[in-house]
């Protein structure tokens, strides 16, 4: 299995701004996008983990560096990894390109604390561990 998932989305009109460019928030709903992806294509269906497991991933940090705007109607296409999996925190990093001229329009990264749904910390069960493929972070180092 790739230690990547990709997903391609278009933008939509209401995603822009005044000028016609992407909202700089909407790059974070297609890194959630991009998440959930990973998620499915590595074998974790979120809802059910949600369900079955009291397991829900909650945004405790992000960043994003913005390169170059995206538009309205634009191909993107979101690269995910998994960067640091802890026992009860998940580092994402995600990559947003232009799908037909391959230019880089963003890139960060996004940590996760595990949680109930009371909003308390706790692990992530085994089960899921082996469905997270821990890419090396983008200076070569892996965390594990």
């Amino acid at each position: 299995m790739s230690e990547y998932a990709d997903t391609v989305v278009r933008v939509r009109y209401a995603e822009t701004d005044q000028m016609g460019m992407v909202y700089y928030g909407n790059y974070y709903i297609y890194a959630e996008v991009g998440r959930v992806e990973y998620m499915r294509q590595h074998g974790i269906d979120y809802r059910q983990m949600e369900i079955d497991d009291d397991c829900f991933i909650v945004v405790a940090e992000s960043k994003c560096r913005y390169r170059r705007s995206a538009r309205f109607d634009d191909p993107l296409r979101i690269r995910t990894r998994v960067t640091e999996l802890r026992k009860r925190t998940v580092r994402f990093a995600f990559e947003i390109f232009h799908h037909e001229t391959g230019e880089l329009l963003a890139n960060g990264e996004t940590v996760h604390v595990v949680c109930d749904r009371n909003g308390r910390p706790k692990a992530l069960p085994d089960k899921y561990r082996g469905f997270f493929d821990v890419a090396p972070a983008s200076d070569g180092t892996s965390k594990e």
